[in-house]
């Protein structure tokens, strides 16, 4: 199967944006893909702030985007745009990281305000970088993703659906098989 990497563009540690993209990781690997998470945050300010191109942590970052089939794009909402942590990882990649790829766009944010920054913001960067097919994203409010004390994550059941929807289309655009669900009633 495919071999996807999940970036979280969240700087925060506690991160719902993370948990949910963890969270659509296990759905994409029950569906036989390889799954490689990479968050934003661990990588060395440093490398970031002073758009080091050749630092190690953004070379090793490079590699991981040229070696995957598919992306998964996930940040949080700021602004009505996505985090700036993005957008320096996205600043540092080759003009055409994404050529070939199949690119999954995901949000989330405290306000439904919000809801198109991932087609006004964050869709047209993708796009820029060259990508083969970019699917229907989704955007999911921050009180819809409920995190445990024992960092079990729930997601409402209408964006739980949602999400499901969109990560399955993305996985079958890259081979993947389908999510077989119980019948019910």
């Amino acid at each position: 199967m495919a071999t996807i990497l999940s970036v979280s563009g969240s700087p925060s540690a506690t991160s719902r944006t993370a948990r949910l993209l963890r969270h659509l990781d296990d759905r994409l690997i029950a569906q036989g893909h390889d799954v490689i998470p990479l968050d934003v945050r661990a990588l060395p300010p440093e490398a970031l702030l002073h758009a080091q191109f050749r630092h190690p942590a953004i070379v090793e970052a490079t590699a991981l985007f040229e070696r995957a089939d598919g992306i998964v794009i996930g940040t949080p909402v700021y602004k009505a745009a996505y985090s700036g942590l993005l957008k320096s990882l996205l600043d540092l990649l080759p003009q055409y990281a994404l050529a070939g790829k199949t690119v999954l766009p995901l949000a989330t944010g405290g306000t439904t305000a919000h809801v198109l920054a991932i087609d006004y913001a964050l869709r047209p960067v993708l796009n820029s970088m060259g990508p083969a097919h970019i699917t229907p994203g989704w955007f999911t409010l921050d009180k819809e993703i409920t995190v445990a004390d024992d960092g079990t994550l729930t997601v409402a059941p209408g964006a739980a659906e949602a999400l499901a929807q969109v990560t399955d289309q993305f996985s079958l655009a890259l081979g993947g098989r389908p999510t077989v669900l119980a019948a019910t009633g």
